[in-house]
């Protein structure tokens, strides 16, 4: 199996057909971005960018022109798909790896990709509501809304060295509601409880402990592929707490480090965007962080 294949064609046509599509790196994940846009510049949102290859899906067109010029920029990149309802699909992605299985009696037959690593993606109408990571009960199934994406055909799986193909030629159909209703976030246990009291109101901040509370709930609800950069802001914002003297450093830390390894960050993803927002705030960081 070649090491990669030609996307355009591909990319193309899921364009034509309404699909955003981008490419990844040749690892399966994100370009990185450009020297400007690694730049924590005031103002610069990932949204409006308009880079070409900058910020991952937000790269995502269906412009044939910027499709061809991401192609020369990123030769033998990932062929991916952004999801969501920006283009009106959610992705049921099953790992047997993990666990997962077709759900028969939930999923009914729907366009279909069988991935390079065994499993499958199943593409589904997006219901139109905030849809959670995972298929609540079930083990080796995420779901790929807002805030995500899923690698396309022909791509070539870099562990497995094998295809993304399309098994079958059924239409997108749309997710049934016993499906929906398994997709459904569970709001309640959603949004970790502030760990730490604020130690008093703080120059010019009414409330400090809803305020710790909505920047912890921020990081809680951001969809997948944008939690570091939604940890990085929320850090910011409990530092200018720190600074305002509503909360001690070590205390915001402690709260923020929670909420980002309760969203699923790693531990060296976690510290790095909660030290970064603390710098860009000028809160000191000697001695907060293990």
């Amino acid at each position: 199996m070649p090491d990669s294949v030609p996307t355009l064609p591909a990319a193309l046509a899921l364009a034509a057909e309404g699909y955003p599509v981008f490419l990844l790196g040749r690892t399966k994940r994100p370009v990185a971005n450009c020297p400007d846009c690694r730049t924590d510049r005031e103002g610069h949102q990932a949204e409006t960018c308009g880079h070409l290859t900058c910020h991952g899906f937000y790269a995502a067109t269906r412009d044939p022109d910027r499709i061809r010029a991401q192609h020369r920029a990123v030769p033998g990149g990932l062929l991916a798909i952004r999801t969501g309802r920006i283009c009106g699909v959610a992705v049921v992605d099953i790992d047997p790896r993990n666990g997962g299985r077709v759900l028969t009696d939930l999923m009914p037959p729907t366009r279909c990709v069988r991935t390079g690593s065994g499993g499958w993606h199943l593409y589904y109408r997006h219901p139109g509501i905030k849809l959670a990571a995972k298929l609540r009960g079930h083990q080796g199934i995420d779901i790929k809304a807002d805030g995500g994406y899923v690698v396309a055909p022909p791509s070539i799986h870099p562990g497995t060295r094998q295809p993304y193909r399309p098994v079958g030629n059924w239409p997108v159909t749309e997710m049934p509601p016993p499906l929906v209703e398994l997709c459904r976030p569970n709001e309640a246990a959603s949004a970790p409880a502030a760990t730490v009291t604020p130690i008093g109101n703080g120059r010019g901040i009414t409330d400090p402990a809803a305020l710790l509370a909505a920047n912890l709930d921020a990081v809680a609800r951001a969809p997948e592929g944008t939690r570091r950069t939604t940890l990085y802001g929320a850090a910011r914002g409990v530092a200018r707490m720190v600074a305002a003297g509503a909360l001690t450093a070590a205390d915001a830390y402690a709260a923020l480090n929670a909420a980002g390894r309760a969203a699923g960050q790693s531990h060296r993803d976690t510290r790095a965007a909660i030290l970064g927002g603390f710098r860009a705030e000028s809160v000191a960081t000697e001695g907060i962080a293990a």
